[in-house]
């Protein structure tokens, strides 16, 4: 159980050394600053893409029939679409931070229930895991910082840090016995997830005549398909 805590903080801390990375990032060229900033942004879609391709769907498959996922993957979908309609409605931003937290809390619960069962991949997942929340966590932090101070934008994310032990601990204590309910979790994040990429991220990763952002989305999947490797 210590090492399930461990391994999860250091995961969802990654999401702080993120924003801590875009609080204090600073390029002398604006013109150059906006292309890395879309750049990042096109780099955690891809990672929160790896994520759904590589590990919340395959882990779902696994447990559930075709009728479970669909229903799950498409609910999740309708899920985010309302709750991204609610926040444009009220004004604010908050596709960043909610992508990255449905990405977070699902793995951090499969995180807690490969140690449960003894699986061996149980460090490398949460590798993935970290290396996956350093450009959501930036991308997270540029949004948060665009509606409040940057001193409450970090405060937030290191609250949200204990999301990760949290979840963990849930999947380790409780869900280990209940494949199926974790496989749902994993197949409604992933839904939710792909609106948000499609509807929020992507869009605003694209820059006129630059071609660097695109890039950044390939090198984001790469990084989780790599991970992926190591963890398989």
């Amino acid at each position: 159980m210590t090492l399930v805590l461990i391994y999860s903080f250091v995961a969802g801390l990654s999401m702080l050394v993120g924003g801590v990375l875009a609080r204090y990032s600073s390029l002398p060229s604006k013109r150059f600053d906006g292309v890395i900033l879309h750049a990042v942004t096109a780099f955690g879609g891809g990672a929160l893409l790896a994520a759904i391709a590589l590990v919340l769907v395959p882990e779902a498959t696994e447990q559930l029939a075709a009728w479970q996922f669909g229903l799950a993957f498409g609910g999740g979908a309708a899920a985010f679409m309302e709750l991204d309609r609610r926040l444009q409605n009220q004004g604010g931003t908050g596709a960043q931070v909610v992508a990255m937290l449905s990405d977070f809390l699902p793995e951090a619960i499969a995180l807690g229930a490969a140690f449960a069962r003894g699986d061996s991949s149980g460090p490398l997942l949460a590798m993935l895991i970290a290396l996956q929340n350093v450009p959501e966590g930036f991308n997270a932090y540029r949004e948060l910082e665009s509606v409040m101070r940057a001193r409450k934008a970090l405060l937030i994310l290191f609250a949200l840090v204990w999301l990760g032990p949290l979840s963990a601990g849930v999947g380790y204590l409780v869900l280990v016995d209940y494949p199926d309910i974790v496989a749902y979790v994993m197949s409604f994040a992933a839904g939710g997830i792909l609106y948000l990429i499609f509807q929020d991220i992507a869009p605003e990763a694209k820059l006129t005549n630059h071609w660097a952002p695109p890039l950044g989305a390939v090198a984001g999947f790469l990084l989780g398909t790599l991970g992926d490797y190591m963890v398989h």
